[in-house]
């Protein structure tokens, strides 16, 4: 197919990545901790980790769970928020030739079964806040080890000391539990796991770029989240792919392994996951912020020391935004604004540009393909309204029902096919024959258009247009266009069903003006708005329901929750 994006793509950017200058994913993680040992990789409350460290202490891990007995290929599940403790974990899974399964630390007991159970994971590394809803469901899985994290592990004795005390006797964040030591199953604290494992040596592991590295499930928005099969190749793909990207924005730095990048959004989750792995990519560091809601405590990190890429959804931008103190920041070193995980709304975009100089660049991908798939250029100067261009190695088709390329212009199923995109679903031979064309390609559930310089706008996801009188009606496009309304921080529209009009629009409006009005929401939808897009009803909410990454929950609104 042509790739007339290509015409498009900023000075110097290669149109091609080369995922097998590498062995594995495994090979690029040593290589980097080799070459960088002496430079800082993490710094978390204060406390630093170096890639000599994060070497070593993954280095003993992995070699502890290659003694536990573990086939190769075993599925390894994490449920660790953004502590030193993640990288350490995740490194020492895939050194030991295992696959890893992020697990969202805030999950249900019932979604935490479902993902257990449905990956067949056979260890964990929790952190033991989240162990009370392990414990309700552990008997009805496959965990036989269970590696119990505290949150000062990794701290320092004295310091990590005093903030696991904290966490457990102030903070009371540690809920009582007791994990059933049942048919053998093991339970071995963190630092113990590690000292242990400081004895053992640790065993090459047979890999390919065609070995699991990761069970990436996906959000769980539309129904049971499935596990998304993502290779070796398929995440130092997306890691290349990334590189190729973001380089020209940084270079005023000089030097890409001096960027410091602000990992506030979940590791569990692609998006960040895959750009802290670029961090080791370059050898650069990571700020961890283990409780991004706590803005007042994040802001205080901010204030730090100079950070140059903060990859955000577009509900955390405009949380800091509305912050009493997002002012006091210095934005001066701030190269790039990543926006993705869920549209980014123009009117955010547009204050956070003239709050820190440095415009929103929106992008899109999925668990599926590595959090990678297109990108607007990071040089760019103003916030485009569309998701950008497919990155190197990508290809992108606008398809009709049947797989069928649509022309230029039309409006389509957004369809995907690269190195980075999964290899299907785990144990999902019926979706993954849904989730393919003949041709190869990914199809995605996003509605969009690419024009002709190979710029793709999403219109919306299939499931959320709701229908008017005959009229497709995007959710999308409706938010974006409320979210400038003065006075409204931010929105959601949904479909409900109408005897008159099949269904009418509702849009649910967060504000930070008290005077303003449905009426002054109305007024300004009609002056903006064709009049069949103009909601029926408007209702003031709080806060709007949303996954702990920050998207926002059309179906709990549909729901009436």
């Amino acid at each position: 197919m042509e790739k007339y994006w290509l015409k498009s793509y900023p000075e110097g950017v290669p149109h091609e990545i080369h995922p097998e200058q590498y062995r594995s994913l495994t090979h690029l993680l040593e290589e980097s901790f080799r070459k960088n040992a002496a430079k800082p990789f993490s710094v978390c409350m204060e406390k630093w980790m170096s890639y000599g460290q994060l070497d070593d202490l993954s280095a003993s891990l992995g070699a502890w769970l290659q003694a536990q007995g573990l086939e190769p290929g075993a599925r390894v599940a994490i449920m660790l928020p953004n502590i030193p403790q993640f990288a350490v974990t995740m490194a020492a899974i895939l050194r030991a030739g295992y696959t890893c399964v992020n697990v969202n630390p805030l999950y249900t007991a019932r979604e935490l079964e479902h993902q257990l159970k449905d990956s067949g994971a056979t260890a964990i590394v929790i952190l033991e806040n989240f162990a009370h809803t392990l414990e309700e469901v552990i008997d009805r899985t496959s965990i036989q080890h269970v590696v119990m994290a505290s949150m000062g592990d990794l701290l320092g004795f004295v310091f990590g000391t005093w903030i696991t005390f904290a966490v457990r006797h102030l903070a009371k964040m540690v809920p009582a539990y007791r994990i059933p030591l049942t048919s053998g199953r093991k339970v071995t604290p963190f630092n113990r796991a590690v000292a242990d494992g400081t004895s053992m040596s640790l065993k090459p592991a047979v890999q390919t770029l065609d070995s699991v590295a990761f069970l990436q499930y996906t959000g769980g928005t539309t129904g049971l989240s499935k596990g998304a099969v993502l290779t070796h190749r398929n995440i130092v793909a997306a890691i290349l792919q990334a590189e190729a990207w973001f380089t020209p924005a940084l270079k005023r730095i000089g030097d890409v392994s001096k960027t410091n990048s602000i990992a506030a959004l979940p590791l569990y989750h692609i998006f960040a996951l895959t750009l802290s792995l670029l961090a080791i990519r370059w050898g650069s560091h990571l700020t961890l912020i283990p409780n991004p809601r706590d803005f007042g405590k994040f802001i205080d990190v901010l204030k730090k020391r100079p950070f140059h890429m903060m990859p955000a959804v577009n509900t955390l931008f405009n949380a800091l935004l509305q912050h009493p103190q997002f002012k006091s920041i210095d934005f001066s070193q701030l190269c790039v604004s990543q926006a993705g995980g869920m549209a980014a709304s123009e009117g955010t975009a547009r204050h956070w540009q003239e709050a820190t100089g440095c415009p929103m660049v929106e992008g899109w991908g999925m668990s599926e393909t590595c959090a990678i798939g297109t990108n607007n250029p990071v040089l760019s100067k103003e916030f485009s309204g569309t998701i950008g261009l497919p990155l190197p190695g990508i290809d992108v088709a606008i398809k009709d029902d049947d797989g069928n390329s649509l022309e230029q212009g039309a409006s389509g199923e957004i369809c995907i096919r690269g190195p980075n995109v999964m290899v299907g679903y785990y144990n999902q031979p019926e979706e993954n024959a849904k989730a393919f064309t003949a041709d190869g390609f990914m199809r995605t559930g996003d509605i969009g258009i690419m024009d002709e310089r190979g710029y793709t706008k999403i219109v919306d996801r299939k499931k959320d247009m709701i229908l008017v009188s005959g009229f497709n009606v995007f959710p999308n496009e409706l938010e974006n266009v409320i979210s400038l309304c003065p006075g409204v921080v931010e929105c959601a529209a949904i479909g409900i069903a109408d005897e008159k009009q099949g269904e009418a629009i509702k849009v649910f409006v967060v504000k930070n003006d008290p005077t303003l009005t449905e009426d002054d929401v109305a007024k300004y939808c009609r002056q903006n708005l064709t009049g069949y897009k103009v909601p029926k009803y408007i209702e003031f909410r709080d806060d709007l329901p949303k996954t702990n990454v920050g998207k926002i929950l059309r179906r709990e609104l549909r729901s009436g929750k």
